[in-house]
């Protein structure tokens, strides 16, 4: 059962909630933060999956700027109840890929359940680590296996999904996402292969998938966390690297933030308050 343990906090509309995953037999009870706008309900609502470096100040800045759009907005915890701080030092595994999906699903039973979010008009989120899930929790490949091992996704699902610097496009280009679908990375990005996800789309664009991506010019990874210095984090894992280690280049830019946050108010706006 879903508790909810705070109502107000600072002075903002956010809660603290706790919510059972969708991993049979064994849930697990994942912590999150909701963020509730003002106006009638019931609400579009929007599931946000953080990277590896989890709940983050950027995580908060997104569910703020949603909600005050009029979107109802829960940003998942999925490192907390794993004892996890980060997953992004190279010798810091990632839990199995099943858990982050169960808990993507957890939340969208989740929000079936409260009586001022409209389950017809739920999207997901994900940034890096978790917009490879955010494509996950809408690809139809990813739900029939999860279906074979007893995770079945409500409906009728999740209606549209965002995935900013998705790891794990390569993982995906065989396959198809079942509902709307954008990504949006920078194209000098050296952590997530722009150019494997771009494959990705237009792979999956042929067999009429509706995903489109959004490319930004000289944009790196983390272009969207405000105040982020250019650095090179050299304890990142990174699969673009021969070896697979290490290290990334992370940035803020301003003017790729601006442009993303119009993509995304657009998309949103267009699959969630329009249909």
């Amino acid at each position: 059962m879903a508790v909810v343990i705070a109502t107000l906090a600072y002075g903002c509309a956010h809660a603290r909630v706790e919510f059972p995953n969708a991993t049979p037999g064994r849930p697990l009870t994942v912590p999150g933060a909701l963020y509730w706008p003002q106006g009638a309900a019931p609400f579009p609502a929007v599931v946000l999956l953080h990277g590896c470096e989890g709940v983050s100040e950027n995580s908060r800045r997104w569910a703020g700027w949603l909600r005050d759009r009029g979107y109802l907005a829960l940003i998942v915890d999925s490192w907390t109840p794993r004892g996890l701080r980060e997953t992004c030092s190279f010798e810091i595994e990632d839990p199995p890929s099943t858990e982050r999906l169960d808990d993507a699903i957890g939340a969208l039973s989740y929000l079936h359940e409260r009586g001022d979010v409209d389950r017809d008009r739920i999207a997901v989120m994900g940034w890096s680590n978790g917009g490879v899930f955010a494509l996950a929790a809408v690809n139809g490949p990813t739900l029939d296996r999860a279906a074979r091992r007893g995770v079945v996704l409500p409906p009728p699902g999740y209606a549209a999904s965002v995935a900013i610097y998705p790891g794990g496009c390569e993982s995906l280009k065989w396959e198809l996402v079942a509902r709307p679908t954008v990504v949006i990375i920078g194209d000098a990005d050296d952590w997530v292969s722009p150019w494997s996800c771009a494959r990705m789309v237009d792979l999956m664009r042929a067999k009429g998938a509706d995903i489109s991506i959004l490319q930004l010019p000289g944009a790196y990874h983390y272009f969207d966390f405000v105040g982020q210095e250019k650095t090179v984090l050299p304890h990142v894992g990174n699969d673009n690297k021969e070896d697979g280690c290490c290290g990334a280049t992370v940035a803020y830019d301003a003017a790729a933030n601006a442009t993303a946050h119009r993509r995304v108010e657009d998309f949103l706006g267009y699959y969630l308050k329009t249909r």
